[in-house]
């Protein structure tokens, strides 16, 4: 027995399942196996990646202040990387680790929201790949919009428009265009739609940078 197809998985209401964490409804991971096995899938498992020191938790080597001048805190980016297995394939999936709505800083870091990251991660990677849940993750990115009263640029995440594009991308190869057709499309070579995605790090690490500009000395 194969998994389900990209389109009917996608059509499985997941929201009996879901918990609310945030204003936001979520998929456990558990359940998310659960449903997986149950439409079709003989196994289904994810491995955390770890890098060269044997941590599970990625970080940017460049730390940046956040806070004002009697309430400073040293901060840097902080990620966790997965291996999803389901059946046959293995899927890639890499998220920041949040607390809520928040990047996690450095005084607040912990086990838990590791984990979390990770879950959250294997939960969002299924979605994209088999389409089970991605409806789900869709109306959280719609309602997010919707309840933004203010628009706080320090909220703002560049990371977020890159996830959003990258599910549309892999939206139009479930669809059955390939790489090339996609390119066409947009009047781009292949070459170049992948520079546009690295162009979101580039961004990122340009604001990171220009945060750790030394004013003191010149």
């Amino acid at each position: 027995m194969a998994l389900a197809s990209y389109e009917e998985l996608r059509k499985v209401d997941v929201t009996p399942y879901t918990e609310e964490r945030d204003k936001a409804k979520y998929l456990n991971w558990a359940k998310c196996i659960d449903l997986l096995h149950e439409y079709g899938a003989e196994q289904v498992y994810f491995i955390p990646m770890t890098n060269e020191k044997g941590s599970s938790l990625f970080m940017s080597e460049v730390t940046f202040e956040t806070g004002n001048e009697k309430n400073k805190r040293t901060n840097r980016c902080y990620e966790t990387r997965i291996e999803i297995h389901i059946d046959d394939k293995v899927y890639y999936m890499q998220s920041p680790v949040m607390n809520g709505a928040n990047p996690v800083q450095d005084n607040s870091m912990t086990q838990q929201r590791v984990w979390n990251s990770m879950c959250r991660s294997f939960v969002k990677g299924v979605a994209i790949y088999t389409g089970l849940g991605f409806n789900l993750w869709l109306k959280n990115e719609e309602d997010d919009s919707k309840n933004t009263v203010e628009d706080d640029l320090s909220k703002h995440d560049i990371f977020k428009i890159k996830e959003r594009c990258q599910i549309l991308y892999t939206q139009k190869m479930k669809e059955g265009l390939g790489t090339k057709d996609i390119a066409d499309k947009l009047h781009k070579s292949e070459d170049e739609v992948r520079a546009l995605f690295s162009y979101f790090d580039t961004l990122s690490n340009f604001e990171r940078d220009l945060a750790n500009i030394d004013t003191k000395s010149k």
